[in-house]
């Protein structure tokens, strides 16, 4: 059944910034209507959803996510993958290519469209490497991606070190007309750095990450955008200066973007020192804990569940990603979803592999930093997980305008909770926000006018 009849709800489409209470019907997986009191002239023995005191957006969007097939399916599949997203409200996500093989040729593209079909909820696109096997030495075959469907290409997890290989990169994607998403990170200033270098990676006796390792290669991917017309977006970005860069760039008419994470604009490196550290330090910058419900979350020194890459940076790091999101330099949000085996993290801090999960407790985190913080509008930050990925993938998605696919995110920006490890959908558990009193949730996931997921509480008729 692919048709339904949402009563009730606000309904908030930023793309064409209609926000009204209004019904919103779905006939043969397209919208059909718009309005008020739809239900009179709905086709009968239509499913109706009573979404009264809750949002009605478009289906969110996750353009970072690694679901680890093929080769690492320990850690995720794309079946686990998708219903962690489907939990999380989004209906679209955008697979990273450093899986095993990587995603650098059209077979691979097709396998993963193959078993995301098989599943047949959430949209999964696919982005293609820039390099062949991420290795940073030889383009892979950029013409052949795009036939085969790639919406992008990136050494996600990797970054390109030749600047004069990732200038013929972007190129060719220019010719192509795909984006080019780049990972930060200048190897010979990073080295072998595991958290932010400042305070507390001197406190702790932990080898040191310097945010210029980011800012340099973004300020080499507006040079190169500047010079080939090619669209590049900025991966998870985590320093001030990154957005200062990106800000000025974009005063000067530069095809260049970011995104920010969820954990970047919530945290901070105390949190590697410990809750206590943390809390005592950074607890005024974490909006929804000034009067906390619930009890505060308590975790150790070196908890590998903090260690993510980029690093977690400082409080004005932290400030200035909020800033660049207030102010529209940082046009998208997104999770980085880097699933991990339980035993890869524990381990020593200077060991574990970088990543946590993050599909399933993003979007609470945001209306938390964003929306109830007074920073942003409702429709504001939903236009950073819908419309703005949306174009800049060229997806059509991302719109409740008639006509358009019928993926829609129902949402309940005040319902608290607590995220519970043992609710979790994804397959794997490094995540630093189990047990944390959030504030808002998706309540329903619909796919193609399909409800592929949702709360318990939450009934269809």
């Amino acid at each position: 059944m692919n048709s339904l009849l949402l009563i009730g709800g606000r309904v908030l489409d930023p793309a064409s910034q209609f926000d009204a209470l209004a019904d919103l019907l779905i006939l043969d997986g397209k919208i059909a209507a718009v309005g008020p009191h739809l239900a009179a002239s709905a086709p009968a023995g239509i499913p109706r959803l009573d979404v009264k005191g809750q949002v009605v957006c478009p289906g969110l969007i996750d353009l970072h996510v690694h679901f680890r097939e093929p080769g690492q399916t320990a850690k995720e599949t794309i079946a686990t993958g998708i219903r962690a997203a489907a939990q999380g409200g989004f209906t679209s996500v955008v697979c990273m290519p450093n899986t095993t093989p990587a995603i650098d040729n059209a077979g691979t593209v097709a396998l993963i469209e193959e078993r995301a079909r098989e599943q047949g909820t959430v949209n999964v696109y696919v982005t293609g490497a820039i390099t062949k096997g991420i290795a940073g030495e030889e383009l892979a075959p950029i013409g052949s991606l795009h036939k085969a469907g790639v919406v992008a290409i990136t050494d996600d997890g990797h970054c390109v070190q030749n600047n004069e290989l990732m200038r013929r990169a972007c190129e060719y994607a220019r010719m192509f007309h795909l984006p080019v998403m780049d990972h930060c990170q200048d190897y010979s200033l990073v080295t072998d750095g595991v958290m932010h270098e400042g305070y507390w990676s001197t406190a702790l006796g932990l080898r040191g990450w310097p945010a210029a390792g980011e800012e340099m290669i973004v300020a080499r991917n507006i040079m190169l955008a500047e010079l080939t017309g090619t669209r590049i977006h900025c991966q998870h970005l985590s320093a001030a200066g990154s957005v200062t860069l990106i800000r000025e760039a974009k005063k000067r008419g530069i095809p260049i973007s970011g995104e920010a994470c969820a954990h970047h604009f919530t945290l901070t490196d105390a949190a590697v020192a410990g809750s206590e550290q943390f809390w005592k330090f950074d607890g005024k910058g974490i909006e929804g804990f000034k009067s906390p419900t619930q009890p505060l979350p308590v975790w150790p020194a070196y908890d590998t569940h903090f260690k993510m890459n980029p690093p977690l940076r400082s409080v004005k790091d932290r400030a200035a990603i909020l800033e660049g999101l207030v102010d529209g330099t940082i046009e998208i949000l997104c999770s980085d979803h880097a699933p991990h085996c339980n035993y890869e993290k524990e381990v020593e801090f200077d060991y574990a592999p970088f990543g946590i999960t993050g599909l399933e407790n993003e979007l609470a985190l945001s209306l938390m930093q964003l929306v109830h913080s007074g920073r942003l509008s409702l429709g504001d930050m939903l236009a950073k997980y819908t419309v703005n990925p949306a174009r800049l993938l060229n997806l059509p998605k991302g719109t409740l305008s008639v006509g358009a696919d019928a993926d829609v995110t129902v949402l309940d920006p005040d319902r608290p909770w607590v995220f519970e490890r043992a609710a979790a959908a994804s397959k794997s558990h490094n995540n630093p926000f189990y047990g944390w009193p959030l504030k808002g949730r998706a309540t329903a996931t619909i796919v193609a006018g399909k409800v592929v997921w949702q709360l318990p509480a939450t009934t269809t008729s």
